[in-house]
């Protein structure tokens, strides 16, 4: 069975959830055992999302799709300028 993909609305209340239980004195360890997910995810999570809203999450994961957008964009008109730039010196 493959890994489950959380939402960022998901991971931050499950971040939420830890926080709660680390102030409760459960180590990590049983933490993360509770919320069904490794410590290296925990951690991961946590440097990503840490003191994030669910509102603030939605709106970096609109701003990482848009930029990808705009890398592959420019990645295309580059290509078309080297190839208009090939054609036009005449090294066909």
């Amino acid at each position: 069975m493959g890994a489950k993909r959380y939402k960022p609305e998901e991971i931050i209340s499950k971040l939420r959830e830890a926080e709660v239980l680390l102030a409760e004195g459960v180590s990590v360890g049983e933490v993360v055992r509770r919320l069904g997910v490794t410590q290296v995810t925990y951690y991961r999570w946590r440097k990503e999302y840490g003191g994030m809203k669910v509102d603030q999450a939605k709106r970096l994961k609109d701003l990482e799709k848009e930029n990808a957008r705009l890398k592959r964009l420019l990645a295309d008109a580059e290509l078309d300028k080297a190839i208009l730039k090939e054609a036009a010196s005449g090294n066909w």
